[in-house]
């Protein structure tokens, strides 16, 4: 389980049950430090997840792949890995193709 979901397990924990801080980290082992660090995204993610979508607003059939090629020709430095997670986290999609006309028409 990520630190994300054990935390929000603690949060949960705390208010419905009214348990302590320290015993619901301790249920769901999580670090009570780990608890309450709140992550900070740093400018250079921001500016990722910007030009991100704007090539996505741009060009709605490349998949995170393409994407990142075109962020690497644009000059940037960064892991296909993090593009993928930032990409899933942002809820990007490429939409199903559409289906092609059979040829046959209504009468």
């Amino acid at each position: 389980m990520s630190p994300a979901r054990r935390r929000a397990a603690t949060t949960h924990l705390v208010r419905k049950f009214k348990v302590s801080e320290r015993r619901a980290c301790k249920v769901t082992g999580q670090h009570r430090s780990s608890n309450r660090y709140v992550p900070v995204p740093s400018d250079f993610e921001q500016r990722l997840v910007a030009a991100m979508n704007k090539i996505a607003d741009r060009y709605p059939r490349f998949g995170y792949r393409r994407v990142h090629a075109l962020l690497v020709a644009d000059g940037w430095e960064v892991n296909v890995k993090r593009v993928e997670r930032l990409w899933r986290r942002e809820g990007l999609r490429v939409p199903p193709p559409r289906s092609k006309a059979s040829g046959q028409k209504a009468l």
